[in-house]
């Protein structure tokens, strides 16, 4: 058993986790908590965005040349469970802890913004390092702040990212060759996916509206998220099962009848020795775009038919916060397994639930966690699936 020792997070509902409890909280049948912003599109359109507040810590002098919001945000959320991490380090041993992130955008932000200072200026700002914008530099920033000698790398898989890192984690720790790791992501805001997901016409003009009739997109997010792994019982809270699988049916859009994603919800299932009707809840992947709201319904239903469990997606509170959207949304699972607040609610006072959709349990009343096992589902580019279960022991 693979054990959850501690956990920090920062996102568009609070830069703490006692922020984004309250808010999470006073806030589960809210519209969204998504602030628009005209800066961020290339045709100078107004685009919903879950921002994170601009009071974040700077990063150390001595490691400025890793100075990105990325990695601010992943500095912040350490910082919330710096005693427990210093505290693994030395019951381990620096080479006995590991250290696996997830990020889509790394600091890709101040790559474009030494760009544009270059095509001005024929120079590079001071500030800029190229390591910044690799996909890897999370993971190195976090070993060098902590001098770690163990395994350190990022993976970027993206909306599945994070959840690589967290079971890459836990995988390392059972095969023996750590005896600890600090795994997660983080995602900051920045042009490229913006346009990118604007190009493909999968960006809402609107507030996110997931399972919704009249959806029509997503809304990006920037967060990070930060747990502690350890082999022994430093907590009642646990990884009990983890779900993957790659039906590559198509580089963007989804298996139309979830086939992958069901394959890892059932595997994950299968591991943690768990039937359907035994999970709590699940934090749904719902990007509130037409057709991965559409096929992960239909894997939610056949997966789990007579039994469904209440779920929802979270993404209206938080935005989609691409390359750390799992580890955001097992974070917020984690909230709701430890603290008694309700279930997030999906808002259907714009546009009813979409009578084309699969009738799961979607939570749209006041409902508290019955069973305290939550699944959460991330399913990203390319057929890419992970499920996570977590759980009291």
């Amino acid at each position: 058993m693979i054990y959850i020792a501690a956990l920090g997070a920062i996102n568009a509902l609070g830069n703490t986790l006692i922020e984004i409890k309250q808010n999470l909280a006073n806030n589960y049948r809210a519209s969204h908590c998504l602030v628009q912003r005209q800066e961020w599109l290339l045709d100078g359109q107004p685009t919903w965005l879950g921002k994170v507040s601009d009071d974040l810590p700077n990063i150390p002098k001595p490691l400025s040349l890793y100075s990105t919001r990325n990695n601010r945000l992943l500095y912040a959320t350490y910082l919330q469970i710096q005693h427990e991490i210093e505290q693994i380090i030395s019951q381990y041993g620096r080479k006995r802890v590991a250290i696996i992130m997830g990020t889509s955008t790394s600091g890709i932000h101040e790559g474009d913004l030494a760009v544009n200072h270059y095509l001005q200026t024929q120079n590079f700002p001071s500030s800029y390092s190229y390591n910044q914008q690799e996909l890897g530099d999370p993971s190195c920033f976090l070993t060098a702040l902590l001098g770690l000698k163990g395994p350190s790398y990022t993976i970027s898989t993206a909306c599945t990212s994070s959840a690589k890192a967290i079971i890459s984690g836990k995988r390392l720790i059972e095969s023996g060759l750590v005896d600890a790791a600090i795994v997660g992501g983080s995602d900051s805001l920045s042009r490229m996916p913006i346009n990118g997901f604007n190009a493909l016409e999968s960006l809402s003009a609107n507030p996110c509206m997931p399972f919704a009739e009249k959806r029509n997109g997503i809304n990006i997010g920037e967060a990070s998220a930060l747990f502690l792994l350890t082999k022994h019982e430093t907590s009642d809270i646990a990884i009990l099962g983890i779900g993957e699988s790659s039906d590559a049916y198509h580089i963007s859009s989804p298996h139309p009848d979830g086939l992958g994603a069901q394959q890892a919800m059932q595997i994950a299932l299968d591991e943690a020795k768990l039937n359907s009707n035994q999970i709590g809840y699940i934090n749904l992947h719902g990007t509130a775009t037409i057709l991965n709201d559409l096929a992960e319904s239909k894997a939610v239903y056949r997966l789990f038919n007579q039994s469904l469990p209440p779920c929802s997606s979270t993404k209206h509170l938080t935005g989609h916060t691409l390359g750390s959207a799992a580890a955001t949304e097992l974070a917020i699972s984690y909230l709701l397994l430890t603290n008694k607040i309700y279930l997030p609610q999906q808002n259907f006072s714009i546009s009813a639930f979409d009578p084309n959709l699969d009738k799961i349990n979607i939570v749209t009343r006041d409902m508290i966690l019955e069973y305290p096992v939550i699944m959460s589902n991330s399913f990203a580019f390319g057929g890419n699936n992970a499920s996570l279960i977590i759980g009291r022991v």
